[in-house]
Formats: C-alpha cells, structure tokens, sequence
C-alpha cells in the first residue's frame, strides 16, 4: 500500500478506535439516527442483495425453509430486507439476528414490525424473522442454521478475536458461512468520507464510518484471517464499493 495522501490516515496498517456507537452513555436519539444511516449505507452498498443471492443458492425445491443466522445484525436492516424479499418472492426462509445491544435490537424488531414481518410461521410461507440478545464473540454461537452471516463487524475486532469468530461461525454453520465487511484502502476511505457526507447528518455515523475504514481488513488479511480459521476451500473476493466477503461452505460426506 502507498504512502498516504495528504490529509489521508495511514492505511497500511490498522488503527482500532473506539466508535461512538458502541459508547453505552450515547444519547438514544443520536444512537438511532446513526442506525438509520448505516441502514442507507449498506442499501447502496448491496449488502442485503448479496446475502439474498446466497439464501437463494440454498434453497431446497422442495425443501424445508432455509435457516439463517446474522451474528452481531445490529439495527436488523440488512436481515429485515433479505426477508421482505423473500417474502415478497414466496421463498420459506426462517431469519434471525442476534447483537448484544438492547437499543440495536430494539431498533431491529421495530424495522420488521414496520415492514409487516411475521415473528411465526406463516401460511403463505413467507420471510419470518426473530431477533435476540446474544454475544457472539463472548458466547457460543448457535447452531441449526444453514447459513451464519455477519456484515461489518469483523473490522470491530482484534485479530485473534476475528480468527476466533469466523472458527466459532464456521463450526455452527450446517451450510454455509457468509461474511461481508469493509476494506481498509485509500479509494475506500475516500468513498466513505463522500458516502457519509451525502447520505446522512448524522455526525456519530461519520466519525464511526472513518474509523470503521482505518479499523478494517485488507483483502490480503481477509485471506490470512481465513488460513488461521482453517476455512479450508473459501473464497474470499472484492465487493462493492470497497468491500470483500467471504464464502465458506461445509463439506458434505455422501
């Protein structure tokens, strides 16, 4: 990585800041105007399209719902959107969240109230989705889904914390293992800073979304991160904008 630009942090190494959000003392105003923009963010970033595409792939004809789990969701808009699709497209699909912030999790059940989700089974099989109080980097995950994602919050991470939970996902993950976060470069700093500036006034999602860049992976990294969580087989690609995930599919044994 070059040498940074003027005005530029230096990006060739990680900074893991303190964001705003995650300060319990934060007033609950300023706390759900930032939920609401990183929502916005991640609609223009295609992160609900991409995990939608992959529930999709798993779907079974004449199968059962696919089951999926969304380790640290946060606000819930990327599993809230993933199941309106699904619904809207008849597809069964079981969707859960699971943070450990009552606010994030309170603004999350309130988006899937909002669009109209059942929290049960439905009779037209649509999208049904639950989300609950739980660490996932402090508690075991939970199993019985086919599919356990996470977006943006690999980057929230140390290291060792970051191999730990893609091993623990990995683990729990009857299916498959989806990880979406940002990568730490120059163009993606600079698309954040714009991004930030035109899609929200929210003052705590643009000081977290810088630190959130400068805290992130490189794709390099992503692909070491992946070796030590011996995930062996996945893919590990770039993703709009400035972005990688991570594919990782368990090996069936006819």
């Amino acid at each position: 990585m070059r040498r940074p630009a003027p005005g530029l942090p230096d990006l060739r190494v990680r900074s893991r800041r303190a964001e705003l959000m995650d300060d319990p003392d934060l007033d609950p105003d300023r706390h759900h105007h930032a939920l609401s923009a990183l929502a916005r963010v991640n609609r223009v970033s295609l992160g609900a399209w991409r995990l939608g595409r992959e529930v999709a792939a798993l779907q079974q004809p004449a199968g059962g719902p696919v089951r999926l789990l969304d380790a640290a969701c946060g606000g819930g808009d990327v599993v809230v959107r993933v199941a309106s699709a699904a619904r809207r497209a008849g597809r069964p699909v079981v969707l859960h969240g699971c943070d450990r912030s009552p606010r994030a999790l309170e603004a999350a059940r309130s988006a899937g109230k909002a669009a109209g989700l059942p929290t049960r089974a439905s009779s037209d099989g649509g999208g049904v989705v639950h989300f609950f109080e739980h660490d996932a980097l402090r508690d075991p995950i939970p199993d019985g889904y086919d599919l356990i994602t996470s977006s943006l919050f690999l980057h929230h991470l140390a290291w060792a914390e970051a191999v730990q939970l893609l091993r623990a996902m990995a683990a729990a993950a009857r299916r498959r293992l989806f990880v979406q976060d940002l990568r730490r470069t120059r163009k993606g700093y600079l698309m954040a800073w714009l991004g930030l500036h035109t899609l929200t006034r929210s003052g705590v999602a643009r000081v977290d979304g810088l630190r959130s860049v400068e805290a992130a992976f490189t794709l390099e990294e992503a692909r070491r991160l992946c070796t030590e969580a011996t995930l062996q087989g996945a893919m590990v690609g770039k993703a709009w904008p400035q972005r990688f995930v991570v594919r990782w599919d368990r090996m069936v044994v006819s």
